[in-house]
């Protein structure tokens, strides 16, 4: 079976600040949406609806905006590799 291949020196590292970042932005909606004990309540009330729903109705928004974040690093990160790469950096 042949050796895999050696990295290159201009690589750029697997992981990066930006990427923890990026994971992040993905994994706390579930993690807040997972654990239901967190808002597993009635109170406080906001404009008559109870917190348990609220809460979660506020985590839409906000799951959306992360996704667009980390949407966007992504992009960020992929164009700066490929002008590494001496690609196109579209």
């Amino acid at each position: 079976m042949p050796a895999p291949p050696e990295p290159e020196e201009t690589e750029s590292p697997v992981i990066t600040p930006t990427r923890v970042v990026i994971g992040l932005c993905l994994l706390l909606p579930f993690v807040a949406m997972l654990w239901v004990g967190s808002y597993a309540r009635l109170e406080p009330t906001f404009i008559g609806l109870p917190f348990f729903y609220w809460y979660q109705m506020l985590w839409v928004p906000v799951s959306a905006v992360m996704t667009m974040v980390a949407y966007r690093l992504v992009k960020r990160e992929d164009a700066k590799r490929r002008a590494a790469r001496g690609g196109d950096a579209r």
